[in-house]
């Protein structure tokens, strides 16, 4: 499809940030101030692991049968446990699925961009940087909230433990790291009031 003067020029943003930053909220604001579609990328992969998907063999295969259940589905937990515990069995799933899920994201932003039907076109993901995606999207924002903060998220609105919250942190970017691949910060270290407000003045100074 030729793009036209009459067709809008989508912008795909990469959305990231560390677990318990809160994504998901400034996503849900996102949606009411902008013209945009959202990809959940972490939700799009689960797909992936369901028996018929293109890597589905291959990751059984590489994991082991033992994270099937006795129906022969994946048992998610027996799976998420080996993956947590085995670090190189973690390296080696990731570079059968990364491939595979990049592969999908880059043929949904070529339908945006020829289409032209949304502002935005927001890739939410937790390894946009790590795997990339900087050369690929047209921005990546990084929504920010202390280390102190996305402990209390994660403790009380997921029961986290402190000793499970650190291993997440520890096995996540820096903050700094984030900030140096990002063009836009998204403040989401205070109440819900002033996350809007750090939206709103990003999104007037584009």
């Amino acid at each position: 499809m030729k793009l036209t003067d009459d067709i809008k020029k989508t912008r795909c943003i990469g959305i990231t940030g560390g677990v318990g930053s809160g994504k998901s909220s400034v996503l849900a604001y996102l949606k009411e101030k902008t013209g945009c579609r959202v990809y959940y990328a972490d939700e799009e992969a689960k797909k992936l692991y369901v028996p018929g998907s293109i890597v589905y063999d291959r990751v059984i295969e590489t994991a082991g049968r033992d994270i099937l259940d006795q129906d022969g589905n994946l048992d998610k937990k027996a799976f998420a446990a080996k993956l947590f515990h085995d670090g190189r069995l973690r390296e080696e799933i990731n570079a059968i699925v990364h491939p595979a899920m990049q592969s999908l994201i880059l043929d949904e932003m070529a339908y945006e961009r020829a289409k032209g039907l949304h502002d935005f076109f927001f890739i939410e993901a937790a390894l946009l940087i790590e795997c990339g995606y900087e050369e690929l999207l047209d921005e990546i924002w990084y929504v920010y909230a202390s280390d102190k903060t996305r402990e209390a998220r994660l403790m009380s609105d997921r029961g986290y433990s402190r000793e499970k919250v650190k291993a997440m942190f520890d096995s996540q970017m820096s903050d700094k790291a984030y900030r140096e691949h990002s063009a836009r910060i998204i403040d989401n270290d205070g109440s819900l009031a002033d996350m809007r407000a750090s939206v709103d003045r990003m999104l007037e100074g584009l």
